[in-house]
């Protein structure tokens, strides 16, 4: 292909793209965090097709906005219940999610952090967990999730 010269293919995958792009916009429910005034530069919650997104949670106890004290222990139970709120304001639940990705502030804790983990799942689901090198609020935990949208049983 010469630059600048314009192809059918080049047309139809502009258009394919453009379409694509313009049915997810119609077909994703955004959901900003809970109180949020419209100024959160993100969604917590995306719901598309069969599919629940979670931003990345921390362990902030609700209404105060400060971390759970005590550790990562706390703050793991803290995350996981943020996120099984979540869920359940999607309209899932804990047993529906797929894959989790775990990032903490000090790889060392991974244990400390698994032990809390494992309790709030019935079936494992595919996790990630790596160690970075700072978290929002200085927090030791920040875990994101994917779920599977509950079948209706209507």
């Amino acid at each position: 292909m010469l630059p600048g010269k314009i192809t059918l293919m080049g047309i139809a995958m502009t258009t394919a793209l453009f379409t694509a792009q313009s049915a997810l916009a119609d077909e994703a429910e955004y959901m900003a965090p809970p109180g949020d005034d419209g100024s959160a530069p993100y969604s917590q919650i995306v719901k598309y097709d069969d599919f629940i997104f979670l931003s990345g949670m921390l362990g902030t106890v609700p209404g105060t906005g400060a971390l759970a004290e005590g550790g990562i222990g706390p703050e793991t139970a803290q995350t996981l219940n943020n996120i099984k709120t979540a869920l359940e304001r999607a309209g899932g639940s804990m047993d529906d999610v797929l894959k989790c990705t775990v990032f903490l502030a000090d790889i060392a804790e991974w244990g400390d952090m698994n032990a809390v983990y494992t309790t709030y799942f019935t079936n494992m689901p595919a996790r990630s967990a790596v160690g970075v090198s700072g978290l929002g609020l200085n927090a030791r935990v920040e875990i994101e999730c994917m779920a599977a949208m509950p079948e209706d049983d209507d």
